[in-house]
């Protein structure tokens, strides 16, 4: 790998902010270049570095010199509009997800474009987007959407229960550097209790209830850690996860949601529902990986 040697930003100065790079994919297509700039705007709120990355698949000399143009130009791009942020460029000649992976390291964020072609092949969701939010051990953003959208003040979390703590303080320290309230919202279907555990049909009311209490104790937890963000909740029961979830991005500035990395890569990489998000979203969706108990 070639990379020059520009040196990093300060940390994030938000509380329990991660303090490496954004990392970028760029490869000339139009939703490379927007995911550029939307990484470019996310690692200066942060007070990260921004790494852009040109992943060639080859070390072909042809390759190199057009990647070695393409980076130059992306950093000529985001020097226009972030003239004081910190960038790193890198070439490789691997394939995009573990190029990108590399780049990011232990406490980076990969932002990749909804498609794209050139350097990184067609970079479709299915290949190397979910690729990458599948197998990566930390924050990916798909950036889908309007490249210009309205501020909305609102980031959305999708949860589940108490249990989502750790995962949610990125979507809380979110909301908190754009000056946007966090809304948690949890979707859960009513007939997947019935007949469960015991659970008859009489009390679903009683399911729901409990969801509306777990989101109120999430909440006070994150505004606990997160003095003066705004975190409201809402329970929605209704037949498809991702269809509500999808609604919700439609006035959202940044949809994040958990994802779950099975151990020793056993099972599903990601979920159907995330899936389909990722597929369908209105805005930017940030999938953060949850721990997990080997």
């Amino acid at each position: 790998m070639n990379h020059d040697t520009t040196p990093h930003a300060g940390p994030d100065q938000v509380r329990g902010g991660r303090q490496g790079p954004v990392v970028a994919g760029v490869d000339g297509s139009a939703p490379a270049r927007t995911a550029l700039l939307w990484a470019a705007a996310e690692a200066e709120r942060h007070g990260r570095p921004l790494r852009i990355v040109h992943a060639a698949g080859t070390d072909d000399q042809r390759a190199r010199e057009a990647g070695h143009t393409l980076l130059g130009e992306s950093a000529d791009l985001v020097a226009e509009g972030f003239p004081g942020l910190a960038v790193t460029q890198e070439f490789s000649p691997e394939d995009a997800v573990p190029a990108l992976r590399d780049a990011a390291g232990t406490d980076g964020t990969i932002v990749v474009g909804s498609r794209g072609l050139g350097g990184f092949g067609e970079l479709l969701l299915g290949s190397v987007g979910l690729g990458v939010a599948a197998h990566a051990r930390v924050p990916v953003v798909v950036v889908r959407g309007e490249t210009e959208r309205p501020v909305s003040g609102r980031v959305v979390a999708g949860v589940r229960g108490r249990n989502d703590l750790d995962w949610l303080r990125p979507a809380a320290r979110a909301a908190q550097v754009r000056g946007a309230a966090l809304h948690l919202l949890t979707v859960w279907t009513p007939l997947a209790h019935v007949g469960t555990a015991g659970t008859l049909l009489d009390d679903i009311d009683g399911v729901a209830a409990r969801h509306v209490h777990e989101m109120r104790v999430l909440a006070d937890a994150i505004g606990a850690e997160f003095p003066g963000l705004t975190v409201t909740t809402e329970v929605e029961g209704g037949r498809s996860v991702a269809e509500l979830l999808v609604q919700a991005t439609h006035d959202a500035e940044l949809l994040v949601l958990g994802a779950h990395h099975p151990p020793l890569g056993i099972g599903r990489a990601i979920g159907h529902v995330t899936h389909a998000v990722l597929h369908h979203a209105h805005c930017p969706v940030e999938i953060v990986p949850r721990a997990h108990t080997d």
